[in-house]
């Protein structure tokens, strides 16, 4: 009796994801088309319209498998701790995804997107709001906590969309987090940039 490989409808969301993930990645949402994503997927194009209705609802759809990820990946690694241990592990867990450059840039995508688009504003908010509740509930921050995490998560974001990090220069440096931060960044990451410091003294 023959096995079939048919993928059902679920199964066929998930390639579709990831394909839309690469491909949104590239081109951005208004850059991306749906025949390249469906290309990429191996279906056809009407297919793609019955399984997600829209580009924006696809895109949508991408950026919240990015937001799903941070959630999951922060809540791993903060998981068991007190509010200071839990605030340095999610961002050493967010300074490890940074090292996804799809991810990356699907979440820069999404922000210039919303500047126009209300429902992808929509989407992007809901991932600040989850972890909003996440820190302000589990762990108890205050406000300035909390301005500060996310100010922090939106600095390492924009550092490795422009590889801040790899400018060795006063002024870069400057933006950076200090060396000896940096360095256990760096290596908790497994980056594998070397950054020097303006005395000359490696910082990873």
């Amino acid at each position: 009796m023959m096995v079939s490989t048919r993928q059902t409808a679920a199964e066929r969301r998930v390639a579709v994801l990831a394909a839309a993930i690469t491909e949104f990645a590239k081109s951005g949402y208004a850059g991306t088309s749906t025949e390249a994503i469906a290309t990429r997927a191996g279906i056809s194009q009407p297919y793609l319209f019955r399984l997600f209705g829209t580009k924006k609802e696809l895109f949508i759809a991408t950026h919240a498998q990015v937001g799903d990820r941070i959630v999951k990946e922060l809540t791993a690694a903060s998981n068991g701790l007190g509010r200071d241990d839990a605030m340095h592990a999610m961002g050493m867990a967010y300074v490890q995804l940074m090292q996804d450059r799809e991810f990356l840039q699907v979440q820069m995508h999404a922000y210039a997107a919303a500047t126009s688009d209300p429902d992808i504003a929509a989407a992007c908010r809901r991932v600040f709001e989850v972890l909003w509740f996440k820190v302000h509930d589990e762990f108890g921050f205050g406000p300035d906590m909390i301005q500060e995490f996310f100010a922090n998560g939106m600095l390492m974001s924009v550092m490795s969309a422009i590889d801040l990090l790899s400018v060795n220069e006063t002024w870069a440096q400057s933006i950076c987090p200090s060396e000896e931060k940096l360095a256990a960044m760096l290596a908790e990451s497994k980056g594998e940039l070397h950054v020097t410091s303006s005395s000359g003294a490696s910082a990873s």
